[in-house]
């Protein structure tokens, strides 16, 4: 599922760079970590959420946008756990997140910047012993809970080049029912190299 969203969002870009020539599409890959609640802060009487946080580890993303007019137009983006962690320290589990966005990207100079809201989903993944396989064949060794999220982001884009940049970013994720961890809110700090196609 997360090599089929990432193509997703390539193709998309891919695809539309034609018929948007004269428009911006970005493309870029980075690495970040996650700040949640901890567990020590979980509140012993409350039956909302589990005592695990969703910080911790590397989560390395891929994102792209497009912008149609102007400045606006649309992003998408999916990040994950680099690693395994350890749910209540016996489950192997890794979340991944991912959203679509509208987005406003300027750039001014060797500067910009891109402000972007939008919904999407956190699907964890619980690794098992062993797989079980469907009618069609296909084999996991997971399962997965999903839950729907409602995100907020920013990036300041410092260009290396006429093309390629860094930006350093920040995205704030609500996520509904979010009952596998001490809290429905998480936020994303990173750090991406980028490329900007187009004017």
């Amino acid at each position: 599922m997360k090599k089929l969203s990432v193509w997703m969002v390539l193709g998309l870009c891919f695809t539309l760079a034609g018929a948007l020539q004269a428009q911006q599409i970005d493309a870029q890959f980075g690495i970040s970590g996650i700040k949640a609640p901890s567990a020590t802060s979980f509140d012993l009487n409350s039956t909302d959420h589990s005592p695990q946080s969703l910080g911790g580890g590397v989560y390395p993303g891929v994102a792209a946008d497009v912008i149609i007019w102007h400045n606006l137009g649309l992003n998408g983006e999916i990040s994950w756990k680099a690693s395994q962690g350890l749910y209540q320290a016996t489950y192997p589990y890794r979340p991944i997140l991912y959203d679509f966005n509208a987005v406003y990207a300027r750039k001014v100079s060797r500067v910009g910047f891109a402000l972007m809201a939008g919904l999407g989903a956190e699907s964890i993944r619980f690794y098992q012993d062993f797989s079980t396989c469907n009618s069609l064949g296909q084999c996991t060794n997971y399962v997965s809970s999903n839950h729907f999220l409602g995100h907020v982001g920013g990036a300041l884009r410092l260009y290396v080049t006429h093309s390629v940049y860094v930006a350093p970013e920040a995205h704030y994720y609500f996520v509904h029912n979010n009952l596998e961890f001490t809290s429905a809110h998480a936020t994303r700090f990173g750090v991406n190299v980028g490329y900007t196609f187009g004017r």
